[in-house]
C-alpha cells in the first residue's frame, strides 16, 4: 500500500463509508461539555448528516477505519477481489481526527466501521480502542456509533458496548439463501447470536443502572442493522418479515434499508441495475407502519402484489386501505386512537392533536385538512360532523381518484 497523507486517507475512507446508511444518532442519552467538563456534546448542532426524530441536525465524522478486507463479499466494493484503491488509518490517527473536526465545529460525533484486516479480533480491538481513547484519554462526550464485527470475541464486543452510544451489527441481507450466494464467508447464525448477544448486554446494563447509579451507561442508544436491498431475489414480503423478526428477537431501535448500487468490476451474480430507490423508500414507510402506528408484518405485506413487491406508485398505507376497505370510514369525533392511525394520510402527531382536542370540540373537515398534507387522499376515509363520503369509498377506480399525481419538476422555476 502507497503511503498516503492524512487528507489523501480520509477521501478514500470517507467515500468507501457513504454505503452504511445505518448512522442515525438518535435516542442516547444526552451529555455535554458544559462548564469547561470535557470535550464534545450529543446536542450541539452543525453541518447535518443525520436527523434525530426530534428534528435535530446531528453531524456525523462518517469513515472507515480501512477498506481493506479479507472477505470476498459479491455486493460490497471493498471486497478482497476488488480493484480499489486501499487505505488505513491507525487507531491514534481516527481519534485526532475526531477531536480537530470537533473542535471547529464541524462534527457532533462519530461513526465508525472497517473492512476486516488480520482478522476480526485484531480489527474489533482498533475499533474498541479509537472509542476507548476518546472517552477515557480526552473525555470526548459526543456521539460515538461503532458498527462491530459478529464473529469477534464477545468481550470485545462488550468492550465496545461500554463506550459507544450505538452499536451496530448488520444482517447485510434478508434470506438465508442469499447470505449463503452472496457473502458466503459470513453466517448467519453468527451474526444473529452477536446480536442476542448485545441485547442482553443491553438489558443488564439497564438492570444495573437501576440497582446502581455508578453503574456505566451501555450502548444507550441500543443497536441497530442493515439489509440491502435489490442484491438478491428477496421480495418485499421477505424484507418486512425479516425486520419484523428481528425487532421482535433482538429489540432493535432500527433497521437500515440500503439500495444495492451497481459496483465496478461487479460479480456476474449482482444484477445489473439498481432497484428503484422508491423501493427503499416504500420499506421505509413499511417500517413505520410497523414500530410507530401499529401494524403487524404480515399486516403490511398482505397489501403488497401477488409477486410480494410493495406498490411503488402507492404508499404501503394507502395500499392496505383500499384492499381492506371494510374498516372505513372512520369517524373522526368517535374513533379509537388504532383505528385513526390506519387512515391515509393521518400522522401520529394529527392523531394524537385530534384525541386532545375532541373532548373539547367537534371536528370538521376543515378542522381535519388543517392538520394533514393532503385532504384528498383522507376523504374517502373519513366521517366529520360535515362530511361523509357516501358511495366514494366504494368506487371502483378509487385509487385512481386519491393516487398523487405526478408533476414535471422544472429546474429554473421561479
Amino acid at each position: 500500500m502507497a503511503q498516503l497523507d492524512t487528507r489523501e486517507k480520509l477521501a478514500i475512507l470517507a467515500d468507501a463509508a457513504k454505503y452504511d446508511a445505518s448512522c442515525a444518532s438518535s435516542g442516547t442519552s444526552k451529555r455535554n461539555s458544559v462548564g469547561g467538563k470535557g470535550i464534545g456534546s450529543t446536542e450541539g448542532m452543525g453541518i447535518c448528516h443525520a436527523y434525530a426524530p426530534d428534528g435535530r441536525c446531528i453531524s456525523l465524522l462518517k469513515i472507515l477505519l480501512t477498506n481493506s478486507c479479507i472477505f470476498d463479499c459479491h455486493y460490497c466494493i471493498n471486497r478482497k477481489s476488488s480493484n480499489v484503491r486501499r487505505a488505513r488509518f491507525t487507531a491514534q490517527e481516527v481519534v485526532n481526527l475526531t477531536l480537530a473536526f470537533y473542535k471547529r465545529n464541524y462534527i457532533e460525533g462519530l461513526f465508525l466501521s472497517s473492512g476486516i484486516i488480520a482478522s476480526s479480533n485484531y480489527t474489533m480491538e482498533q475499533l474498541v480502542e479509537v472509542a476507548r481513547s476518546l472517552r477515557e484519554d480526552h473525555d470526548f462526550r459526543g456521539y460515538i456509533h461503532l458498527k462491530t464485527i459478529p464473529d469477534a470475541d464477545p468481550e470485545l464486543v462488550r468492550l465496545a458496548g461500554l463506550y459507544a452510544d450505538r452499536i451496530s451489527i448488520n444482517v447485510e441481507l434478508p434470506t438465508t439463501q442469499g447470505l449463503k450466494r452472496l457473502a458466503p464467508e459470513k453466517s448467519e447464525p453468527q451474526i444473529e447470536g452477536a446480536m442476542l448477544g448485545m441485547k442482553g448486554a443491553i438489558e443488564d446494563g439497564k438492570d444495573a443502572r437501576k440497582k446502581y447509579k455508578s453503574a456505566p451507561n451501555f450502548a444507550p442508544a441500543g443497536q441497530s442493522t442493515q439489509m440491502i436491498v435489490g442484491a438478491d431475489a428477496a421480495t418485499d414480503a421477505d424484507i418486512v418479515g425479516k425486520a419484523s423478526t428481528l425487532y421482535n428477537r433482538f429489540s432493535l431501535r432500527r433497521v437500515y434499508y440500503s439500495a444495492f448500487s451497481p459496483i465496478p468490476d461487479a460479480s456476474a451474480v449482482l444484477p445489473l441495475q439498481r432497484p428503484p430507490l422508491m423501493r427503499e423508500h416504500r420499506l421505509y414507510q413499511s417500517d413505520w407502519l410497523m414500530r410507530f402506528y401499529g401494524f403487524k408484518a404480515d399486516e403490511v405485506v398482505s397489501a403488497a402484489d401477488v409477486t410480494g413487491m410493495l406498490p411503488l406508485d402507492i404508499d404501503p398505507k394507502l395500499a392496505w386501505a383500499l384492499k381492506y376497505r371494510e374498516y372505513f370510514p372512520v369517524d373522526v369525533n368517535k374513533a379509537s386512537r388504532e383505528q385513526l392511525l390506519r387512515v391515509p394520510g393521518l400522522g401520529t402527531k394529527a392523531v394524537e392533536r385530534i384525541l386532545r382536542s375532541r373532548r373539547f370540540r367537534t371536528f370538521t373537515l376543515d378542522d381535519v385538512a388543517r392538520l394533514t398534507v393532503s385532504i384528498a387522499k383522507m376523504r374517502p376515509f373519513i366521517v366529520t360532523s360535515d362530511w361523509r363520503p357516501t358511495l366514494l369509498t366504494d368506487k371502483a377506480d378509487l385509487k385512481r381518484w386519491i393516487k398523487p399525481e405526478k408533476h414535471q419538476l422544472e429546474l429554473f422555476a421561479a
